[in-house]
């Protein structure tokens, strides 16, 4: 988690390792987790996520492990997590954080227990929302990382103005993340104008000729604090 709220006043850019999405198809499925981590460090990223969902991201744990012995930067580990033993894999395959998703989780107690349980593993945990009300109920969790993700699940649609808007009632201890849509340098100073410490940005990085160089370019932008 300190990994993502800069000291130097700049966004943090969480790096993505993603082969394909169920909206996009294949974006990079030959793509090589080690080489890519390096790209991605060079660059000044400051924490790498994986996917290990093989059905709809082509993902697999040995990506994980191999993007996480590439480099020192601690790695999240993105899937569906909906039960406790995928918590225990998470820490087993060396991930540092995990990712639980509200809409994938409509029962509060699940998801407290979840949060909780991963804590005491030493995982940190990106409780993803994409709305107030699953902003609160992350809170209610205890969430201390809360990743805003810009595009609707139910129809793929994109709008970076959710962000925006759910930024407003992140209180300031929480650590937010902007993640989807964000596909340039104006993208990522939108979300740090708007408050954001850190951004989780895949597609455009897997695609670029240059990842190294976009990533440096993101992770220049100054992120704006919100009120602490």
């Amino acid at each position: 988690a300190t990994a993502l709220r800069r000291s130097d006043g700049r966004l943090a850019v969480i790096a993505e390792i993603k082969r394909r999405s169920p909206s996009k198809g294949d974006l990079a499925p030959d793509l090589d987790p080690a080489v890519t981590a390096k790209a991605y460090e060079a660059g000044g990223a400051a924490a790498l996520s994986v996917l290990t969902d093989r059905p709809f991201f082509g993902g697999s744990v040995d990506d994980l492990r191999s993007a996480g012995e590439a480099t020192s930067l601690p790695v999240l580990r993105k899937d569906f997590t909906i039960d406790e033993i995928q918590v225990l894999e998470a820490r087993a395959i060396g991930a540092d954080a995990l990712l639980l998703i509200a809409s994938a989780l409509p029962d509060d107690a699940l998801l407290a227990e979840l949060h909780g349980f991963a804590g005491d593993l030493g995982l940190t945990t990106l409780v993803e929302v994409h709305d107030e009300a699953e902003l609160d109920r992350a809170l209610a969790a205890g969430a201390v990382v809360i990743g805003v993700n810009c595009r609707d699940l139910a129809t793929f649609g994109e709008d970076l103005g959710v962000a925006e808007r759910l930024a407003q009632r992140m209180p300031p201890d929480v650590i937010a993340v902007a993640e989807s849509a964000i596909r340039a340098p104006a993208d990522a100073e939108r979300m740090g104008a708007a408050g954001y410490d850190a951004i989780l940005v895949g597609e455009v990085l897997v695609r670029a000729a240059d990842p190294t160089r976009l990533v440096g370019e993101l992770a220049a932008v100054p992120a704006t604090p919100r009120d602490r």
